[in-house]
């Protein structure tokens, strides 16, 4: 079991609630402004945590992931959404469900540019041999404040880049799922959501406890790491 550190946890924890809250108010917002209010009737539509908190998925599995050294990732309550008031049910739907994944590579774009510029300050700005850590930056010369901003910075990276891949696995309930069956033919999307919907939980447990899930998730997110970090870094 990997020491347990309480500022670590802390961190972590507020990064991730800040992460998931924004991700489903991207839900509610984009379902309100393709047509469909039910989410904002709700007061989903805020970046108030707790309306968002989910016990288990906010605050349990991060905290068993934290704990053993998994990694770090966790839902929100999910956002309602009535597809018949949506303009382009399928097709909008999609959007909808997208746009949680998409909010979370916001933040970790914004987080990596944000450790850009503070790692301009030192005086030594590289990357170590291409590795996907952004921690690989010299910051030997920031303030001890600074670099505890840095580190807040690459965690929110970290975070959200894995609730952004995470999330587009191809599993119902996921966001993922939802995407894919909105891009399948109707008839084929309404057999997969009906096949795979009920047991999705089950499925997404099982990767976990074999530890399948961090072979699936591994990959993509070191894709996307080193995509921020070469957006992000002048050679």
């Amino acid at each position: 079991m990997p020491d347990f550190n309480l500022i670590d946890l802390l961190s972590t924890f507020i990064v991730l609630l800040f992460s998931l809250t924004i991700h489903e108010s991207a839900h509610a917002w984009t379902a309100n402004w393709l047509g469909d209010p039910t989410a904002r009737n709700l007061g989903r539509i805020t970046l108030n945590p707790l309306v968002h908190v989910d016990p288990i998925g906010t605050v349990l599995l991060p905290l068993i992931a934290f704990s053993t050294g998994a990694p770090i990732i966790g839902w929100a309550k999910p956002v309602p959404v009535n597809v018949a008031n949506l303009r382009n049910d399928r097709s909008d739907f999609v959007w909808v469900a997208a746009a949680g994944p998409i909010s979370n590579m916001v933040i970790a774009l914004a987080g990596a540019l944000m450790m850009r510029l503070l790692a301009a300050w030192a005086t030594n700005v590289d990357v170590l041999g291409g590795q996907p850590s952004f921690l690989s930056y010299d910051l030997a010369e920031l303030s001890g404040p600074v670099i505890r901003i840095f580190q807040l910075a690459n965690l929110a990276v970290q975070v959200n880049l894995l609730l952004a891949v995470f999330n587009m696995i191809p599993i119902p309930p996921l966001d993922g799922g939802n995407v894919l069956g909105g891009m399948l033919p109707m008839w084929l999307g309404e057999q997969y959501d009906r096949l795979v919907r009920p047991y999705g939980f089950l499925l997404l447990y099982a990767l976990l406890l074999t530890g399948t899930l961090g072979a699936i998730i591994g990959p993509p997110y070191l894709f996307l790491s080193r995509l921020l970090m070469s957006v992000t870094t002048v050679y």
